[in-house]
């Protein structure tokens, strides 16, 4: 069965077993429980016959945890009569418990709150679910930096499918994501998290994800608005510099694309602040911007904790004790309308605020509205509760569909980095020692997993050893996070003895519970770093191998760009495979033995080290003028260079590279229109041929070059791109739309507008590998 059927026949049954409010309307239904009705209408009735304590609670987020014992699943009453009373309108399920005991945990909170409440006003139940939902054996996907790789929006949107598929089994109608959040700043922990560097790639497949989750009727929280992933420093919610021109043309259009096009339901705010103004209190961006300008009509949530920082962190307010008031009203006339959980639960000081005049009812009405407007768009009042019968869950949970679907993603991520001799793909009976920490022992997957996942799934020598028919030797060599060489020998003898070393280092995450309960890691959520080197003695292992002679495949199994340059032409072959899905070691074994031909291009461009980034493609005109570098040779020499004395301005590895077993050729390059106004839409073709013996799928990339401009803008912006599966010897003429409205910039007067003017398309292979290009006039 297709995954479209698969999930379609799903949704169905889902909707047969889920218990709800009736829509039916008769004389005595009030307005807001009429699903005829309009949403305003139901908005407007509904609001009109709340209490300002009712209201506070829609705009406090509760937790699972107050009415269930995670350890012995025992229930609490009075915990639950706590949270609805003061924290009903969402409330957090990320825990790692069994699914029925999540489900009936999430059941006994929308049945109290439609039948023991005095309105029947339905709640958000919330989770994470960037690569996968957060609950113990559901499906585990790659990680988001990874999955832009793919370079197909398809896949991702199908991803978001299943992730709703496995949610709604358990009740659960809101997912914390996706992220619309820019990897420009590479010492950040969170890029692994991210859609890579480029706005419009991030915003192809943040909105592919939302409206794939939302299909399902699971709400979509688009993180973390905006500007949140450049942090002074690296540093986790660190402050970003930055003006208006850069926020409106870097920072803002993924989000509008996620928000706006793919029409989410909320949206949260970030831990930052952007030019001295906090996120989660930022007037301009939250409502001027998100509201007033996009014309966002759903509500948005702090970060946990968030709205605490205002205090703490920012110094806005008095700490000891914190200042509720004021906390409440830097964030809420703001246009955050709910207050996450993790911290001190400021905005249930709502109503003792109104009664003392600090605070207007307007401003209540208009966060509540929001709030309100969202669930009954979703269709909460109708369906409260989505979860299927224990006996069933396991039909919707973790099926071969969706694990077929999140290896294959996978093996769409991986990036071919060097290829020498074509040593791959490797022959099925070749006997290849595997080595290195990451290769076996745990999964190396990203944040966000749930507790304890990483022993779960199939490693890169579980994946190899299925693929081969050859004998497979394995041998770890040293620990992650140890400079200990002492199992050395064993790697250098494996390798010696094998045809082939395929060495598998990188960097490593943690699941959340491990992460916060501060076991080390290189990479994740407050996992920041200084340099991207491989860490301890895995640079050393490397070496180790390749100097046996054999020819040795390194892969890069990591959450970020790693800066080890002199392995591109030191080993054979070398391999990108950002944190795997659970199939991550059937679709790494997939590329290196050539069932697929890799068609991964990188989301992310490589520096040669972390001295010289930001690296992204898109720089502004005047940057990385006359590059001179120079370089440290292998044997220690030297050779200087000014910029830099001793590297590169410019990237190891560029946005959009990526090799294939195939070789493609382009030609042909025309515009429907050569001579357009600024509310065109043209349409871009090129030929594409496959000049190899082997079928290959190509990602055509499409760039925009606006050659005179009235203020400095990017050198380059992707706008476009096609994945097209392509049989050898084959020609196919790819076409790409181009919306002339896409290349205009924010002028001197903050306008953004299509200046007149040449702009030159180009299409190729990479943000550097362009192999054609044609002139556009903007009349």
């Amino acid at each position: 069965m297709k995954m479209r059927d698969f999930i379609t026949a799903a949704l169905a049954a889902l909707t047969a077993f889920a218990p709800g409010a009736s829509g039916d309307s008769n004389d005595s239904t009030p307005v807001y429980k009429d699903a005829r009705a309009p949403v305003e209408s139901r908005v407007a009735d509904l609001l009109s016959k709340m209490t300002i304590e009712e209201k506070t609670s829609q705009l406090v987020q509760g937790d699972l945890r107050n009415w269930l014992d995670i350890d012995d699943f025992s229930h609490n009453e009075t915990g639950l009569e706590f949270n609805m009373r003061y924290r009903g309108g969402q409330f957090y399920v990320g825990v790692p418990i069994p699914w029925d005991e999540l489900s009936k945990g999430i059941k006994k909170g929308q049945d109290y709150l439609m039948n023991k409440t005095r309105l029947g006003i339905p709640a958000f139940a919330q989770s994470e679910g960037i690569h996968g939902f957060l609950i113990p054996n559901a499906t585990i996907f790659n990680s988001p930096i990874a999955q832009a790789c793919s370079f197909n929006p398809d896949l991702i949107e199908k991803m978001g499918r299943a992730i709703a598929q496995e949610s709604r089994a358990l009740g659960v109608n809101q997912i914390f994501g996706p992220l619309a959040d820019l990897a420009r700043e590479l010492r950040f922990g969170r890029v692994e998290e991210t859609y890579g560097e480029d706005g419009y790639l991030v915003g192809e497949m943040a909105y592919a994800y939302v409206k794939g989750l939302q299909s399902f009727n699971v709400t979509a929280m688009v993180k973390h608005f905006a500007a949140f992933g450049t942090p002074e420093q690296g540093v986790n919610t660190a402050p970003v510099h930055g003006g208006e021109r850069e926020l409106r043309t870097t920072y803002l259009p993924p989000f509008k694309r996620a928000i706006i096009d793919a029409n989410a339901f909320s949206v949260m705010s970030a831990y930052h602040s952007y030019d001295g103004v906090p996120a989660v209190a930022d007037k301009h961006t939250l409502t001027e911007i998100l509201r007033d300008e996009w014309g966002f009509k759903y509500l948005v949530s702090s970060d946990a904790g968030g709205t605490d920082r205002l205090c703490t962190a920012f110094r806005m307010c008095e700490t000891n004790p914190i200042d509720a008031h004021a906390i409440v009203n830097y964030a809420l006339p703001a246009g955050n309308d709910v207050e996450m959980g993790g911290g001190s639960f400021s905005f249930e000081k709502i109503p003792e605020m109104v009664e003392a005049g600090k605070l207007s009812t307007e401003v209540v009405d208009e966060a509540v509205s929001r709030a309100l407007r969202a669930k009954f768009e979703a269709g909460l009042f109708e369906t409260p509760f989505t979860g299927v019968r224990e006996q069933e869950q396991s039909e919707y949970m973790h099926t071969p569909e969706i694990v077929a679907l999140a290896r294959q993603l996978d093996a769409e991520s991986i990036v071919l980095l060097e290829n020498h001799d074509k040593i791959l793909p490797l022959a099925k009976d070749a006997n290849v020692a595997v080595i290195g920490p990451m290769a076996h022992g745990f999964m190396n997957y990203g944040d966000y997993v749930p507790f304890k996942s990483q022993y779960r799934g199939i490693t890169p020598l579980d994946g190899i050893r299925a693929a081969s028919k050859g004998t497979i030797t394995y041998a770890k060599g040293c620990e992650r996070w140890s400079n200990d060489q002492s199992g050395f020998d064993e790697a250098i003898s494996a390798a010696e003895s094998a045809d082939v070393a395929v060495v598998v280092v990188g960097t490593w995450s943690r699941d959340q519970d491990e992460l916060w309960g501060g076991l080390n890691a290189t990479t994740g959520e407050h996992v920041d770093v200084h340099d991207l080197k491989l860490v301890g003695a895995m640079p050393h292992l490397v070496k180790a191998i390749i100097d046996t002679g054999k020819p040795t495949v390194v892969v890069f199994s990591s959450g970020k760009p790693i800066t080890e340059p002199w392995i591109s032409d030191a080993a054979s072959a070398l391999v990108q495979q950002f944190y795997p899905s659970e199939e991550g070691g059937n679709a790494l074994a997939d590329v290196l033995f050539g069932d697929v031909n890799p068609s991964g291009r990188l989301s992310v461009s490589f520096p040669y080290d972390v001295g010289t980034t930001p690296i992204y493609y898109d720089y502004l005109n005047s940057a990385r003028a006359s590059p001179d570098p120079g370089k440290v040779n292998a044997d220690g020499s030297l050779v200087f260079g000014h910029n830099y004395v001793l590297s590169s301005p410019l990237p190891w590895y560029a946005f959009g590279h990526g090799l294939s077993y195939s070789t493609f050729a382009y030609a042909n390059l025309a515009l429907s229109k050569t001579t357009v106004s600024a509310n065109d839409t043209i349409t871009v073709t090129v030929d594409v041929t496959n000049k190899s013996d082997r079928d290959g799928a190509e990602v055509v990339q499409l760039y925009v070059r606006d050659v005179v401009s009235s203020v400095v803008v990017p050198n380059k912006q992707l706008r476009g791109f096609a994945k097209v599966e392509i049989k050898a010897g084959e020609t196919k003429a790819v076409s790409i739309e181009l919306d002339v409205q896409q290349l205009g910039l924010w002028d001197l007067s903050m306008k953004y507008v299509v200046e007149p003017g040449t702009f030159i398309v180009s299409v190729g292979s990479s943000s550097e590998d362009l192999r054609a290009n044609v002139s556009l006039t903007v009349s």
